[in-house]
């Protein structure tokens, strides 16, 4: 596959790349992306590593799967290309972000400057087969991301890791609260928002965070 990715994740991430399970997801993906209509585009998928890189990760927000719907994903956990209509979940992420800094809703929900400031929006499952949610779970790259996430925590400090939903906090239950920051609140879906997502003023605590420890706070 021909695809993007910042040089400080491909050397991170060599060993993991050489593993047997990953040489099965790549095969996996390929015959997918032959078969079917897949999302994102093929050279998108690994777009969140290439956006934000290792070294300047500062803030990492864990989602589930792509959107499946035709040109919504762009290899970003929640965010969506230019032009398309901004889904239920990030609706509600721009909502709390009105309530609790009082910034204005965007027209686009494309969130590629986030990823330019030092968040990387992480799916759990980098690709999935059109019209189809969940469809490329449980094939590989639930461990690939883990791995990611298991390389955050033992090789950076003071990194906001923002858990929204039980899919999330799963992944991240191993995270060294000692050296980085969790927040952990409700998912923003329509489901499940009014839950406790609402009002967790995590992208007011994030950059608190970030500033306590000198770090350049996020403009979200």
């Amino acid at each position: 596959m021909n695809v993007k990715i910042a040089p400080s994740w491909k050397l991170k991430l060599q060993d993991e790349f050489e593993k047997d399970y990953f040489k099965e997801v790549t095969a996996f993906v390929k015959q997918e992306y032959q078969a079917h209509a897949v999302y994102p585009p093929g050279p998108l998928i690994f777009n969140a590593f290439d956006k934000c890189s290792f070294e300047d990760t500062k803030v990492v927000i864990i989602g589930q799967d792509p959107y499946h719907g035709s040109g919504q994903a762009n290899g970003l956990s929640f965010s969506v290309n230019d032009g398309v209509k901004i889904p239920p979940s990030l609706k509600n992420i721009f909502k709390e972000i009105q309530d609790s800094l009082g910034k204005d809703i965007p027209k686009s929900g494309n969130l590629e400057h986030w990823a330019e400031q030092g968040v990387l929006m992480l799916n759990a499952v980098l690709t999935v087969r059109a019209k189809t949610p969940r469809s490329h779970r449980g094939k590989g790259w639930e461990k690939f991301t883990q791995a990611v996430i298991e390389l955050i925590n033992q090789e950076k400090e003071n990194v906001v890791f923002i858990l929204w939903g039980k899919d999330a906090q799963e992944r991240g239950q191993n995270i060294d609260q000692d050296k980085h920051c969790i927040l952990a609140s409700a998912h923003p879906s329509p489901y499940s928002a009014h839950n406790g997502f609402f009002g967790n003023n995590h992208f007011v605590l994030a950059n608190e965070y970030l500033q306590k420890y000198g770090k350049t706070m996020i403009d979200w």
